[in-house]
């Protein structure tokens, strides 16, 4: 199918070949359990973290049904800016046109080499293997030796393309055809989080790294107060009040706001390096912070003075690779003396995430025992929850 300016468009929906995986025996019983209500219901069972079965009707029903998060709109300012990502175990190139942003299936149309590696700008993107070069619209614009080739049209041999849009200054990508309009998948996500102007924030840094475990784990242990005074004892703990009862909202994410002591953005030794608070919070959002799981792959957490935010992509059940971006108003980036007092804020994120990671490895290496099953919901774990049932949701729709 041709889509926009002469690239393909790649229709996972309906497509035999590609959702043929099922559910292993008895998982639909225990992800029924994840259905009830916080209260009542079990944890997720410990196969969808372990099990190569499991991650494949995931990979066809989580990451290639709807909209996955790629990151924020200024990861590519300049035209040719580009990114080649994994997506559920689909290589996707993200791309800066003359006039906007696209993303394309990184697969060659000639056989199927990866065409683009990495983060870098182009003018063009030119596979490595025999030269077929495409332009930033997907089209074809050369491929050597064809000539002899009876009936070759450069116009039917362009990229395949996917839908891509831009919201709250997030960008968000579907590989299948017949996706949701993207306003009725974040529902209320927008009007929760309209006094932190998030499509106005600048990002200063991002960093990415790889976490020895599954992709869930690492979202989830972002969204609950529970770990706080077990794992973050002298950094972070002390800053946190418990947690407001958890919004009640439409659309695939999940929100829960809470005060602290201080902003949550800094070490509790660091507090005096605050940052001006943005303008348009009220006084109680001003002495809090709002954590996001915008589902499957995108948490954020919005405080006083900007947003931090992980990105988290599966690499296979037993790892997953993960993007740090820390976003501020314009206003505060133009500050004097800006860069230096930032730092704070990225020593910040850093201490807690070192002190997660070997925590979440050591849960998934427990995750893999044949004695691991399902467990209860705590009432500082509801944003969890929320995920549990939407995710069960997913994968019973495989059968």
């Amino acid at each position: 199918m041709t889509g926009p300016d002469g690239g393909r468009t790649l229709l996972w929906m309906g497509n035999p070949a590609i959702r043929t995986s099922r559910l292993p025996s008895g998982l639909a019983e225990d992800l029924a359990a994840c259905l009830l209500p916080a209260a009542s219901a079990s944890t997720l069972p410990a196969v969808c973290y372990t099990d190569r079965e499991v991650h494949r009707v995931e990979r066809d029903t989580v990451f290639r049904r709807g909209w996955i998060g790629v990151g924020r709109f200024d990861r590519w300012p300049d035209v040719g800016d580009f990114s080649a990502i994994d997506l559920g175990g689909v290589p996707v190139v993200v791309v800066r046109d003359t006039d906007r942003l696209r993303a394309f299936a990184n697969t060659c149309s000639h056989r199927s080499s990866q065409v683009m590696v990495g983060d870098g700008n182009c003018s063009r993107m030119r596979c490595p293997f025999h030269f077929w070069t495409y332009a930033l619209d997907g089209r074809l614009l050369g491929a050597p030796s064809m000539q002899r080739t009876d009936g070759f049209d450069r116009g039917e041999h362009g990229l395949h393309e996917f839908a891509l849009v831009e919201r709250y200054g997030f960008v968000f990508v579907s590989l299948e055809g017949s996706a949701p309009p993207i306003d009725e998948w974040l529902g209320d996500f927008g009007e929760v989080h309209e006094a932190s102007n998030l499509a106005g924030l600048v990002t200063t840094h991002r960093r990415e790294f790889t976490v020895e475990c599954n992709w869930k784990g690492f979202a989830e242990v972002f969204n609950e107060y529970y770990h706080l005074p077990y794992v973050h004892p002298g950094s972070i703990d002390s800053t946190y009040d418990d947690p407001d009862e958890p919004d009640v909202v439409v659309g695939a994410f999940a929100t829960h706001f809470g005060t602290t002591q201080g902003t949550g953005g800094l070490l509790e030794d660091e507090q005096h390096r605050a940052l001006p608070v943005m303008p348009d919070l009220s006084d109680r959002e001003a002495h809090g912070v709002r954590y996001s799981w915008i589902f499957p792959n995108m948490v954020i957490a919005t405080g006083a003075e900007g947003m931090w935010m992980y990105e988290v992509y599966p690499d296979g059940p037993d790892r997953c690779r993960c993007a740090q971006v820390v976003c501020f108003p314009p206003e505060t980036v133009a500050m004097a003396g800006f860069y230096e007092v930032a730092e704070s804020y990225y020593e910040r994120f850093d201490v807690a995430i070192n002190e997660d990671i070997p925590v979440l490895e050591q849960q998934h290496l427990g995750m893999r025992s044949p004695f691991a099953g399902q467990g209860r919901f705590s009432y500082l774990e509801p944003s969890v929850a929320r995920f549990a049932t939407w995710y069960a949701e997913r994968l019973l729709s495989a059968g």
